[in-house]
């Protein structure tokens, strides 16, 4: 008995069950972390999306607040993205250690609430990783506005599946 189990065994393992040998596939390419490149965000009836600006370089923290300003391009509208910001006058944007700072005047706090403030800080966090290296989940962001100060705050506080 023992020898007809031993011998339909190797049998089983020699046949290869019926599967044929195929050629080497391409995996293709590895998997990456974060996609390069400068990215936006705007905000859905999902809430916020990211949208890659291809071949867009910053070399300052404000110029990523100036892009969300310019609102979505006509794809993205057509999408159902829009800005919520409601930035006026001056801006500035600084950096220190992961720790941003957002400032703008001459805009009231209220204008920069909710989801307006997500597509700030999701998108400064973004930059802030491009210019210097800081990893996006470590980036906290305070947003200095007329009436006061909010933060700060991370990215993922507003981000929604």
């Amino acid at each position: 008995m023992r020898r007809t189990v031993v011998t339909l065994t190797a049998i089983a393992l020699l046949g290869g069950c019926g599967v044929r040998p195929t050629e080497v596939l391409d995996g293709g390419a590895p998997a990456a972390g974060i996609p390069e490149g400068v990215r936006i965000y705007f905000a859905s009836d999902r809430g916020l999306r990211g949208v890659s600006r291809p071949g867009t370089q910053i070399t300052e923290l404000a110029a990523v607040v100036k892009l969300v300003m310019a609102g979505p391009n006509e794809a993205e509208l057509a999408a159902g993205l829009t800005n919520l910001t409601a930035i006026t006058g001056e801006l500035s944007a600084t950096a220190t250690d992961g720790r941003v700072t957002l400032r703008i005047p001459r805009t009231v706090l209220g204008g920069v609430a909710g989801m307006a403030a997500g597509q700030l800080v999701c998108s400064l966090s973004r930059a802030e990783s491009l210019l210097h290296g800081t990893r996006p989940d470590a980036v906290r962001v305070t947003i200095v506005a007329q009436g006061g100060a909010v933060g700060p705050y991370q990215c993922s506080q507003f981000l929604t599946g």
